[in-house]
């Protein structure tokens, strides 16, 4: 469905944005790919890596989510977006509130108002397990995108589908703490823990954008797919980073969580499981979507009682195949 086709990625020059474009121009043969994003230096270096004259179909489009008028004009036959773009470091949502709604909701509008308006096929929206009963600012935009998103089906008809995906940490993600301890083990340590008894999902960058990219050939719009990904311990990972370092405990930032969530036991009665993921079915309007079998009344999909977990040495696996020095 990637051949030939006018793809855009929003927040294209992030990590998620670069790792989705080399997957595309390593797999497919697409007319266009449009990486569209704010920042002009990060658009120049991307460009050193995917060049126009090596990749002829790869355009750099400078803009804003929050500019309708540049949406527009971005989104001129465009078959599918991938809506990357926001602003999500929790520490800075928490404290300018404001631009963080401006982007990751106000955003979402336009790119939903965009797409409808240029007769976009398809748009999948990349959403976090911070969105599931949310403690912080950044969690709470992300939870109103996903709802605007999925509410956007019941108004397009089959002209424009939009869907959501859901996962936890992608390892080694810009402001990740990997590259957090590794820095501090070069500095000597100790390594600073939140919360020794931390857990998180886990989910490489690759894997990351392949799931994106299934969203595409099965969505039927208004889902929410959310893989079934292992956890970790934030010990283990720090054992696997730098074994034999002392760790300190520093407490929870604001707005952070102990664990995460990525289905809630009331969202389990519209949940159903299709292998791979889990899908949140919409409540308002018909699914048309990939069916499967319902998961348990009552069903949470939480990072602290998740059946499958990583110890330390395939945490360290793990990272050495993502090229992390560990």
């Amino acid at each position: 469905m990637f051949n030939d086709a006018s793809i855009l990625i929003t927040g294209g020059t992030g990590s998620f944005g670069q790792k989705c474009a080399e997957l595309f121009l390593r797999a497919y043969r697409p007319r266009r790919l449009i990486i569209f994003s704010r920042d002009e230096l990060k658009q120049f270096e991307m460009a050193q890596r995917f060049s126009s004259e090596k990749y002829p179909c790869i355009r750099y489009f400078l803009g804003d989510v929050r500019d309708k008028e540049r949406l527009h004009r971005a989104f001129y036959e465009v078959d599918y977006v991938i809506h990357a773009a926001a602003l999500k470091q929790v520490p800075a949502a928490e404290y300018n509130p404001t631009e963080c709604i401006h982007t990751n909701v106000g955003g979402a509008e336009n790119v939903i108002n965009a797409a409808v308006d240029m007769g976009v096929k398809k748009v999948v929206a990349l959403s976090t397990d911070k969105a599931v009963s949310p403690l912080n600012l950044y969690g709470a935009t992300k939870l109103c995108s996903d709802k605007l998103f999925v509410a956007a089906n019941a108004y397009t008809g089959s002209r424009t589908a939009f869907s959501v995906v859901r996962y936890g940490n992608v390892m080694g993600s810009r402001g990740s703490v990997i590259p957090f301890f590794i820095q501090k083990r070069e500095e000597g340590g100790p390594l600073p823990i939140t919360d020794k008894r931390m857990t998180r999902f886990w989910i490489t960058l690759e894997d990351g954008v392949r799931m994106v990219l299934r969203a595409f050939a099965i969505s039927g719009g208004g889902e929410v797919f959310v893989p079934k990904i292992p956890s970790m311990k934030i010990t283990e990972l720090a054992k696997a980073i730098a074994p034999h370092m002392v760790t300190v405990e520093v407490g929870i930032r604001p707005g952070e969580k102990l664990h995460e969530t990525m289905i809630t036991a009331e969202d389990s009665r519209h949940t159903i499981d299709i292998g791979a993921y889990y899908v949140i079915k919409p409540e308002t309007f018909a699914y048309r979507g990939p069916e499967g079998g319902p998961v348990p009344e009552g069903f949470a999909y939480n990072s602290n009682t998740n059946e499958a977990w990583l110890n330390v040495d395939e945490l360290r696996t793990s990272l050495r195949e993502q090229g992390f020095a560990v």
